[in-house]
């Protein structure tokens, strides 16, 4: 398979080389086969994409997702879920319930690599396109019709490589397409992390840059009227369950690690 990603696309393959390693792995804490297909299709080098916070830290995020999406799907199991920014991840596999409906959205490039990768699956939709922009919400849209749920969006791994201006129109898009309302749960990065990203393990082995961060959930909200902080979780409380560093990182630098923020409007 050919790969042509741009520079934040190609971020993409560090949770996919991360998620395909540790499902080899003989106690996998999460397993993703079609991870481990993909890199071996791709015949790429990933070392330098895995890590061991980078690892310990998307093996956490991604137990924490699966797990509350899965509480939101029981509790409303005709969910329509938006994993914007989807890249090659296939949670839909993890957690689907034979009755929800799954849309991946991503630019075109990142799209058509991941059409390659992927089959067409029932109940499943690539979309090609940008967040920031309101062309992919008239599908989802149609989608809710004949649902009791309201639609829940995921963006992992999205919000520290877009401004604060970008955010806010995201959240504004989300507002104005989906005026019933929603839930959006996305992942934060803080402002130190941001000011030191080269010192990340590795991200800084790609050409993305993080341009921006937050230390509460609450300055998300503050950027539109309408989007309410529920609440948020730090990757440091999964992380520091499976390891003495993981521990010790959670101990010392309590902030600096990612979190899991839930915002409703």
């Amino acid at each position: 398979m050919e790969l042509k990603l741009g520079d934040v696309q190609t971020t993409a393959l560090i949770p996919l080389a991360v998620k395909a390693s540790e499902t080899l792995r003989k106690n996998a804490r999460i397993r993703d086969n079609m991870a481990v297909d993909i890199i071996r299709t791709l015949n790429i080098d990933t070392a330098k994409y895995d890590k061991f916070m980078s690892h310990e830290g998307i093996v956490a995020r991604t137990i924490m997702l699966d797990r509350q999406l899965k509480g939101i799907i029981k509790r409303n199991p005709d969910t329509v879920i938006v994993n914007v920014g989807a890249g090659f991840d296939d949670r839909f596999s993890r957690v689907d319930n034979g009755k929800i409906l799954w849309f991946d959205l991503d630019l075109p490039d990142a799209i058509a690599a991941r059409r390659k990768a992927f089959p067409e699956r029932e109940r499943v939709t690539m979309i090609a396109g940008s967040a920031l922009e309101d062309s992919w919400c008239g599908q989802v849209r149609e989608s809710l019709a004949g649902r009791k749920s309201k639609p829940v969006i995921i963006a992992e791994g999205l919000f520290m490589y877009l401004t604060l201006e970008q955010i806010r129109t995201f959240l504004e898009v989300l507002k104005n397409n989906f005026p019933d309302g929603g839930t959006l749960i996305a992942e934060q990065n803080c402002k130190m992390m941001q000011k030191n990203e080269k010192h990340h393990d590795t991200v800084k082995n790609t050409n993305a840059h993080f341009v921006s961060g937050t230390d509460s959930g609450q300055e998300i909200a503050d950027l539109t009227d309408g989007i309410q902080f529920v609440e948020e979780h730090s990757f440091n409380e999964e992380m520091k369950k499976y390891s003495i560093r993981a521990k010790i990182f959670a101990l010392l630098l309590p902030k600096l690690n990612d979190r899991w923020a839930t915002f409703t409007w």
